[in-house]
C-alpha cells in the first residue's frame, strides 16, 4: 500500500473512531481550541507589537542620544535621555554627517478649513526636516518631499497625509493649494499614500508610538518661525524665561526634540560613533556638558528593545495563555490515552492480521492530528473572538490586533502540532498491545 493510500485509510479509520465516540471526540476538540484561541490571540498581539516597523531597512537606522544634563540628579552609569536638545539637533544637522538625518518633534495644530461646512479641528502634525521622507521610505501619492534649500529658507510649505487630504480637497491633487496651520498659510508640496509604521519609531513618547497616525507635515525651521507647539516630553534644567521661544529656544538648556540619522554601511556607523564621541568631547571642553555619560548609537530595533515597546502584560499575558494551552494538552493526553486502550481488542485484532507496531503508532497519530485540525478550526474562531475583545478596549495598539496570513497558518500549524505531540504517548502505548492477551480475551 502507498504512502498516500495507507494515509487515506488512517483518516477513514479516524472518521470512524470519531463517530464511535463522538463525546470523548467532541472534548478533544474543545480542548485544543480553547487551548489554540487563548495562545493565538496573545500571539497574535505580541507579533504584532514586537515587529520590525522597516523591514529591510531597519539596519541603517540609528538614534543617537546624547547627555547635555546638569550634574543634578546624576546617577553614575545612567542611560543618555531619550530624547535631544534643540540645539544639539541643529549642530548635528547642519554638520551632517550621516547618508541621511533628521531633527523632529511632534505637534497639535489648528487646521482651518476655508470651506463653509468644515469647521476647524486639531490635527495630529510633526515638524521635521527634508530627510524624514527618503529615509523612512515616505510613498508619496501626489508630489514630493521639500528639500534642503526650502528647510534653510524656512519655507511656508506642508505635507499632508492621505486622510487629511480627503477631508480637506476631496482625495484630488492637492499639490500647490493652500493649508491654514495656526492661521497661517501653508503650500502643500506632496500627499502621502498610506503609511503608518508601527510602532511609529521614531518617536516613543506619545501612546508609547501606537497612536494615530500624523497627518501634518512641515519643516522644523518653519515650525519654530511659527511658533508652533510642540508636544511629548519635555525636561529641563535651567531656567528659559527670557529665551523668545522660552524652553523650545535653540539657547533653552531643554531636551525634547528626536534625531534619526541613515548609515548604509558598517563602516559608516563606526565612524558616525566616533564622530559623536568627537562632538561630545568638543562639548565638554567648551564647557557646556558636564556629565561624562558617554553617547549612544541605537539602531532601530536595539531602540525598540531599549524602550520595551512590548508592554510588559503582554508578555505575561502571552506566557499565561501558552501555559493553559500546555494544561489543555495534558488533558488531552489523558482523553486520547483513555480512548486508544479503549480499543486495545481492535488494535490485537489488526496486530494479529499483520499490522506493525509501526503502522499502529502512525494510524493514532494520524487520528491525533485530525483531532487537532478540528481543534484548529474551532480555535481559529476563539481566536478571532479574542481579538475582536482586544479591539475593543482602550489602548493604541488595540486596532493592530488582527491575524494576518501568517498567523492564521501559524494557527493551524500549531494545532495540529500540539495534538499530534499530545498523542505521542497515547500512541506509544496503543502499539504495545499484545496480539494474544487482546485475543483470548475476545
Amino acid at each position: 500500500m502507498s504512502g498516500n493510500s495507507q494515509f487515506a485509510y488512517y483518516l477513514q479509520l479516524a472518521a470512524r473512531s470519531f463517530k464511535r465516540n463522538k463525546v470523548l471526540t467532541a472534548l478533544m476538540v474543545l480542548a485544543i481550541a480553547l487551548g489554540i484561541g487563548a495562545a493565538m490571540t496573545t500571539l497574535t498581539v505580541f507579533y504584532v507589537l514586537s515587529g520590525d516597523p522597516m523591514p529591510g531597512h531597519s539596519q541603517n537606522l540609528f538614534q543617537p542620544r546624547l547627555d547635555p544634563r546638569s550634574m543634578t540628579g546624576y546617577i553614575p552609569g545612567s542611560e543618555p535621555p531619550d530624547n535631544i536638545s534643540r540645539f544639539d539637533g541643529e549642530a548635528l544637522l547642519r554638520e551632517a554627517r550621516a547618508d541621511r538625518q533628521a531633527l523632529m518633534t511632534s505637534g497639535n495644530v489648528a487646521i482651518e478649513p476655508r470651506r463653509d461646512n468644515l469647521p476647524a479641528f486639531r490635527q495630529n502634525s510633526r515638524y521635521t526636516s527634508a530627510d524624514f521622507f527618503p529615509m523612512f521610505q515616505v510613498p508619496f501619492q501626489y508630489g514630493a518631499a521639500w528639500s534642503g534649500k526650502e528647510d534653510e529658507g524656512r519655507a511656508r510649505v506642508a505635507v499632508i497625509g492621505k486622510k487629511l487630504n480627503e477631508r480637506l480637497f476631496g482625495g484630488g491633487n492637492s499639490v500647490g493649494k493652500s493649508v491654514w496651520v495656526n492661521n497661517h498659510e501653508l503650500r502643500v508640496v506632496g500627499v502621502i499614500d498610506a503609511w503608518h509604521p508601527q510602532p511609529n519609531f521614531y518617536d516613543l513618547t506619545v501612546e508609547r508610538g501606537f497612536g494615530e497616525a500624523e497627518e501634518l507635515f512641515v519643516p522644523f525651521s518653519t515650525a519654530r518661525d511659527l511658533r508652533m507647539g510642540a508636544q511629548g516630553n519635555i525636561s529641563c534644567w535651567g531656567d528659559s524665561a527670557d529665551l523668545p521661544e522660552g524652553n523650545y529656544s535653540v539657547a533653552a538648556k531643554c531636551i525634547w526634540a528626536q534625531y534619526w540619522v541613515e548609515l548604509n554601511s558598517p563602516q559608516k556607523v563606526a565612524a558616525y560613533r566616533q564622530y559623536l564621541d568627537n562632538y561630545v568631547a568638543q562639548q565638554r571642553a567648551a564647557g557646556v556638558y558636564v556629565r561624562p555619560t558617554a553617547p549612544k548609537l541605537d539602531g532601530l530595533m536595539q531602540w525598540l528593545d531599549y524602550k520595551r515597546v512590548v508592554p510588559a502584560d503582554v508578555r505575561l499575558q502571552m506566557w499565561l495563555a501558552f501555559g493553559f494551552l500546555a494544561v489543555c494538552l495534558l488533558n488531552t493526553v489523558g482523553l486520547l490515552l483513555a480512548k486508544f486502550l479503549r480499543r486495545s481488542g481492535e488494535i490485537g485484532v489488526r496486530r494479529a492480521l499483520g499490522a506493525t507496531r509501526r503502522a499502529i503508532f502512525a494510524q493514532c497519530l494520524v487520528e491525533a492530528g485530525s483531532v487537532g485540525l478540528a481543534g484548529g478550526v474551532l480555535g481559529l474562531v476563539l481566536a478571532q473572538l479574542g481579538l475582536w475583545a482586544v479591539r475593543q478596549q482602550s489602548v493604541g495598539y488595540a486596532a493592530l490586533a488582527r491575524l494576518d496570513p501568517a498567523m492564521l497558518a501559524t494557527t493551524f500549524v500549531l494545532a495540529v502540532a500540539a495534538s499530534v505531540l499530545a498523542g505521542l504517548l497515547p500512541a506509544w502505548r496503543a502499539c504495545q498491545v499484545t496480539p494474544a492477551i487482546q485475543l483470548k480475551s475476545q
